[in-house]
């Protein structure tokens, strides 16, 4: 079965209605496209030995990629907003749990969980694999790498699903329920391959997904050169301990990420403004704070004094501004 049908089915088959890559209509723009180059009698030589679009195919430029741009931009969209709202349900304690509960958010068992964090995952996978095609197509009629510069394009807008760090958490997520779960019962199985695996002392998020889609997320903070401690994901989807994003960001922990200048770059990618959109990884927190429970401990000491020393020299400021001193 060519994938633009399996493709179809799997979202025709979605309980509710989801925004996805309309496969059919960009072929179609191909389609029209690959016409257009041979009416003009553009040889195959010709679109071989040149690296863009030919004479900058209008209609790419008009249709293809602007409406591409539109519909990764709705699937990322959808999928944050799931994974935010699961992952809610599931860390929720005290107040707000009761608060949830009372809203009917909380009827869900920890099956149901499992499953609703498969469909995300399948969501996910299936359109990241309906990109790759789409663009591979493109790059095949024109001869050109136009599609891998937009897959590129795509990253650094922040719309390549797999580099959601809703991803990571979603993956986190399951590894501590099934973790959670494992002398109960046997969990049902959320991804093939799904693991947090240590090498040389270097840790790694692993997920295995069908097509030959693989997951690999680096969990060592490239500032302090240690396993990610507190962590958080900067919108460039680079993970870092939140005290050393803090650091790099030039604010104080008391503040937060949220007060970031714009200017403020990634210290991996170098990508300005990434800090704002950062997301607190907190079952990945959890985790790991369960895997490696004595480095855990020693560096919550260790972050604990001094947390209290910025904080004490934050409100000594403050007050100092009060008293104009």
């Amino acid at each position: 079965m060519k994938f633009c049908k399996t493709y179809q089915e799997y979202m025709q088959g979605q309980e509710r209605e989801l925004p996805g890559i309309d496969f059919k209509n960009l072929k179609r723009i191909l389609k029209k496209c690959r016409i257009d180059l041979h009416s003009n009698n553009i040889s195959n030589d010709e679109a071989r030995t040149s690296s863009n679009c030919p004479h900058q195919c209008p209609v790419c430029d008009g249709s293809f990629f602007p409406s591409l741009l539109v519909e990764m931009s709705a699937v990322v969209g959808c999928f944050n907003d799931r994974a935010q709202k699961l992952l809610d349900v599931h860390l929720a304690t005290g107040f707000k749990k009761y608060i949830m509960w009372c809203k009917g958010k909380l009827d869900k068992d920890h099956v149901a969980l499992i499953r609703e964090g498969q469909d995300l995952v399948s969501y996910a996978t299936i359109n990241a694999i309906a990109v790759r095609k789409i663009l591979k197509k493109y790059d095949k009629i024109h001869y050109s790498k136009q599609g891998q510069k937009f897959k590129s394009q795509a990253r650094k807008m922040h719309i390549e699903i797999l580099q959601s760090p809703w991803l990571c958490e979603i993956m986190a997520f399951h590894i501590n329920l099934r973790e959670k779960d494992i002398k109960k019962r046997e969990a049902p199985a959320l991804f093939d391959g799904c693991s947090l695996a240590f090498t040389d002392g270097k840790p790694t998020l692993t997920c295995e997904l069908f097509d030959s889609v693989k997951v690999d997320i680096d969990l060592m903070c490239s500032i302090c050169l240690d396993t990610v401690f507190d962590p958080v994901a900067l919108s460039c989807g680079h993970v870092f301990c939140y005290m050393c994003a803090c650091s790099a960001a030039s604010v104080t922990i008391v503040d937060g990420l949220k007060v970031a200048a714009s200017k403020e770059r990634c210290p991996l990618c170098r990508e300005a403004g990434v800090y704002l959109g950062a997301v607190h990884l907190e079952e990945l927190t959890i985790l790991l704070s369960r895997r490696c429970p004595k480095y855990w401990e020693q560096r919550l000491q260790i972050e604990r004094a001094e947390r209290v020393r910025q904080a004490k020299e934050h409100w000594e400021k403050q007050c100092r501004a009060f008293m104009g001193v």
